[in-house]
């Protein structure tokens, strides 16, 4: 299993996020060859060193027509800088829900684009499907914000920076950039909001911004000793959006590991941190799952457990129980990745009696797992290896083993001793 964990100890903002995937590719040249034929009008992404206490890493700068969108000044008491930059105090979701008046003294770079308009640029681009869905799903969650927060309907929105062609091309390329990742999984620490209030046109307003808290609803936040806004309604709808599960950084072997760079100096480096790498033997993160059953058939005890297995659970198994008035009865037992238990706990209700499901969380000790196709006298068979702890297993795939004796007309025996496995 392949994990994409980001670090958002100084908070997330859609640049950011985005030049820490950058940084995991090998011919970075090429992926942001690739991130400017995407369709995006007069789009240009430039990568650009960066160092922040004494770490290097990359800060994404994009440029429309030639200049950065929110480059100009604004005489808000911030930077008010959508998403770009990482300023600290941008897109706040305050500002951006209305046609309303903005006191800058000029007007470039301040397009207010509604749902419809986002979308239309969306459809056009030259991406696949599955970003082309993501992106969308995005802003969706970003209208739904700005939508509570101020009081109208999602449709009536008009988005000011964060509808930006900068800010669109962020959440374009991040999601861009994962697809050609494909991780197996995508986890992130809580995410660091900053501290304090923030100045905008219509006042004064607590950090985190409303849209941006609205965002991050059932996320692990904290604040802390920064004053300032470390995360942008954009880069908090991403993590929303793509992350599985908020937490401590699972055990994993890190293969390669990028920095996206902001703008600003703090005691801490300004930057979020990507690590790309696989499952290792260690202590891992499991949810157990349970319910009591005494009203259901053994068919349909057999169905449920069939469905939590589709649906990707680890393990599932049943044991016998002795119920309440001395009924016998079975506990169903689930077990799962922590980012997976909503889902599984909603399989259980759904496919069985229950009314209530008991959670607990453990920490296993486990091998590392891998499977490898290896060419054998009767074809090619796969074989799961696994290791660590001064252990090596390997096991082949009981569904390969049993394809082969039906084809052949063969016993699970006689294919073990042909492939000299027994």
């Amino acid at each position: 299993m392949r994990t994409l964990h980001f670090d958002c100890s100084m908070g997330a903002a859609g640049d950011m996020l985005t030049a820490s995937l950058l940084e995991l590719f090998d011919d970075r040249a090429a992926v942001l060859a690739e991130l400017g034929s995407l369709g995006l009008p007069g789009v240009e992404f430039r990568a650009e060193t960066a160092r922040k206490c004494g770490v290097t890493g990359t800060h994404l700068r994009v440029l429309v027509r030639g200049e950065e969108e929110h480059a100009h000044g604004h005489d808000h008491g911030h930077d008010h800088a959508h998403d770009h930059g990482h300023d600290h105090e941008h897109d706040h979701g305050h500002d951006h829900g209305h046609d309303h008046e903005h006191d800058h003294g000029h007007d470039q770079g301040h397009v207010h684009r509604s749902p419809t308009d986002v979308a239309a640029i969306v459809n056009g681009l030259r991406v696949p499907e599955e970003v082309r869905g993501h992106v969308l799903a995005v802003y969706d969650s970003i209208a739904e914000a700005e939508s509570v927060v101020h009081g109208v309907r999602a449709e009536e929105i008009h988005f000011h920076e964060v509808g930006s062609l900068d800010a669109i091309a962020d959440v374009t390329a991040f999601s861009y950039l994962l697809c050609k990742l494909k991780p197996d999984r995508i986890t992130s620490t809580p995410v660091h909001v900053g501290s304090g209030q923030v100045k905008c046109a219509h006042g004064i307003l607590p950090v985190p911004a409303p849209a941006t808290a609205r965002l991050l609803r059932g996320v692990p936040i904290y604040g802390g000793t920064v004053d300032g806004e470390l995360c942008t309604p954009t880069g908090a709808a991403l993590l929303k959006h793509y992350v599985n599960f908020f937490g401590p950084m699972p055990v994993m072997t890190p293969e390669r590991i990028g920095y996206g760079m902001g703008t600003k100096d703090f005691p801490a480096a300004n930057c979020v941190r990507a690590f790309l790498g696989g499952n290792a033997g260690g202590a891992d993160e499991i949810c157990v799952l349970e319910c009591n059953l005494d009203d259901m058939t053994p068919e349909a005890v057999g169905f449920a457990v069939e469905a939590l297995r589709r649906a990707g659970a680890p393990e599932v198994f049943t044991s016998p129980a002795q119920m309440k008035k001395d009924r016998p009865g079975v506990l169903l037992t689930v077990l799962c990745r922590p980012e997976q238990r909503e889902e599984m706990a909603a399989l259980l209700f759904r496919h069985t009696g229950t009314i209530g499901v008991r959670e607990s969380a453990m920490r296993r000790y486990v091998l590392s797992r891998r499977t490898e196709t290896v060419d054998s006298p009767l074809g090619p068979v796969r074989k799961k290896i696994s290791e660590g702890y001064g252990v090596r297993r390997e096991k082949y795939e009981y569904d390969d083993l049993s394809r082969i004796a039906r084809e052949k007309d063969m016993t699970l025996a006689e294919v073990l001793d042909a492939l000299e496995l027994k």
